[in-house]
């Protein structure tokens, strides 16, 4: 959707990710740093940016404005309007992102890459195989949440990143934001990494079980 954007917001170092200075991406990040918390909001910004220079390092041609508007949205869902809709908080998220993307007539191919791209973001091992914009939503998640691909960047590229979006306490915050996220909605973890979560920080949580899912259905052996 965009090509030869230019923006002042740009990181230090040799990989000079830029911000797209579109109509859609300041719109974006008005309403996410007015609708998300400030770790989210952050963290949101990191991901395009690791995204971006993962992006790069794989040699992927991709659309910026979408893999923005993709990372801006990809945590939307942990809101506390839509704990109780018992929903994955990833659909939730991707289905906002759509409805942004719609009202401005951005073409359906292009809205479902980002909705894809957000849906699948827990989803290990299927992203990467998907389109640019697909795979490195994830690849910044992965990067900022997980440290997979850590020593892929250069120091000073990371470290510029983290200088324009600290991270102070992430780990103890981000893991507070999943909780408080998914706990009213425990059944949508089945399957997903966010059991896991569950699993450490709400007594009581008893995760789904596939094997006993198949054994105890109700067809006949």
């Amino acid at each position: 959707m965009t090509s030869g954007t230019t923006s002042t917001e740009q990181i230090a170092g040799t990989a000079g990710v830029l911000v797209p200075d579109t109509r859609l991406a300041r719109e974006a990040t008005e309403l996410i740093r007015d609708t998300t918390s400030e770790l989210i909001y952050h963290h949101s910004r990191r991901v395009y940016f690791f995204g971006s220079l993962q992006g790069r390092r794989r040699d992927l041609g991709f659309d910026p404005e979408l893999l923005y508007i993709g990372a801006m949205f990809h945590d939307v869902g942990l809101n506390e309007e839509f704990r109780t809709g018992g929903r994955r908080f990833e659909v939730d998220s991707a289905d906002e992102a759509r409805r942004f993307l719609r009202s401005y007539d951005v073409p359906e191919d292009s809205v479902r890459r980002v909705w894809t791209a957000i849906a699948l973001h827990t989803t290990p091992g299927i992203p990467e195989h998907m389109e640019p914009e697909v795979a490195l939503v994830t690849a910044g998640v992965e990067y900022d949440v997980l440290g997979i691909g850590y020593a892929d960047l250069p120091a000073d590229d990371r470290e510029a990143v983290v200088a324009l979006h600290p991270r102070p306490d992430f780990k103890r915050r981000i893991l507070a934001a999943f909780t408080d996220g998914i706990r009213p909605r425990p059944e949508t973890t089945f399957g997903n990494v966010k059991a896991d979560v569950l699993q450490h920080y709400v007594p009581g949580f008893r995760r789904g079980d596939f094997v006993r899912t198949i054994q105890d259905s109700p067809w006949a052996e």
